[in-house]
């Protein structure tokens, strides 16, 4: 069961039913593919919806290792559905505020996914679509794609990773230029910025994504899961605190790989001898000398 910010519990154990995206399966990848390609892929509401059940699906899939997200039609995603912004369909500000919290949601349920995530960019990627991308362990796009955060000009701000991701990504100067000015980007500057991985030929995007699938389906999936959790948390830290997370991280590896038992640690969880309820057990005589220990 989930939790997002409206308050409601869902179960995640069934595929959601979608009829916006579409949904693979080939092995361990998983493939999204945002499909109202006559709108650009614009994240309607309902879209939205589809897309945050489908990754609430994907995190609980302990099977799945690697999440591609594409667009339909030669687009990746322009963005909120600004039509239903303009007919009213977000409400009033507190409905709007609600709206944007989900989104978040959204976004940060794609971050944090166990999984390592390629976003596969071809045409217009602005708005709330660079957004996505933004979330995503690795971005190849096309030499044709561009994309920017053109919200200024339409009288609305960024509200899920457009100003936060993006200044962690590239800089408060940059990060001010791409927003305060609004204009679309040509892809090789996403490279010379940061936000992009790699650019491709127009017609070289679904093998280059592919080699790259194939790649990391070669590696230690524990050892992608664990790196890509330690850099990502250890970007919000200070350099003292997040070298203390790296520390234990690489301890961790360490155990995982079972290269020993440590000498004073007890080796095994004292479950064992809470079960068997044995008062002698070194664990019971510890909790039992414990238990009252300066209570007074």
């Amino acid at each position: 069961m989930s939790k997002t910010p409206h308050g409601y519990n869902r179960s995640t154990a069934t595929r959601p039913e979608t009829e916006h995206l579409i949904y693979e399966e080939d092995g361990d990848v998983a493939t999204i593919t945002l499909n109202r390609p006559e709108v650009m892929n614009a994240l309607s509401i309902d879209l939205s919806r589809e897309f945050t059940e489908t990754l609430e699906y994907i995190r609980d899939q302990e099977h799945l290792h690697i999440v591609v997200l594409k667009g339909a039609g030669g687009n990746f995603c322009t963005g909120d559905d600004l039509t239903e912004m303009a007919a009213g369909k977000w409400g009033h500000p507190n409905q709007v505020f609600r709206r944007v919290r989900y989104y978040q949601y959204m976004a940060n349920t794609l971050e944090e996914l166990d999984k390592i995530t390629i976003a596969s960019v071809d045409g217009n990627c602005v708005g709330g679509g660079l957004e996505v991308t933004m979330a995503c362990d690795f971005v190849i796009c096309t030499e044709r794609a561009r994309w920017g955060m053109p919200e200024v000009d339409w009288g609305i701000t960024p509200g899920w990773g457009g100003t936060t991701r993006m200044v962690r990504l590239i800089g408060r100067r940059m990060t001010k230029e791409i927003n305060l000015l609004g204009a679309l980007h040509p892809a090789k500057r996403g490279i010379d910025l940061g936000l992009f991985n790699r650019v491709v030929g127009n017609d070289e995007l679904e093998a280059a994504t592919q080699e790259l699938v194939e790649l990391l389906q070669m590696k230690n999936h524990q050892g992608l899961r664990q790196l890509k959790f330690i850099i990502n948390k250890n970007v919000e830290a200070d350099l003292n605190t997040a070298q203390g997370f790296e520390a234990l991280q690489t301890a961790y590896t360490s155990s995982v790989n079972q290269t020993g038992a440590v000498a004073d640690a007890d080796d095994r969880h004292g479950w064992a001898s809470y079960v068997k309820k044995d008062p002698e057990s070194p664990i019971a005589k510890r909790r039992t000398t414990s238990i009252d220990f300066w209570v007074d």
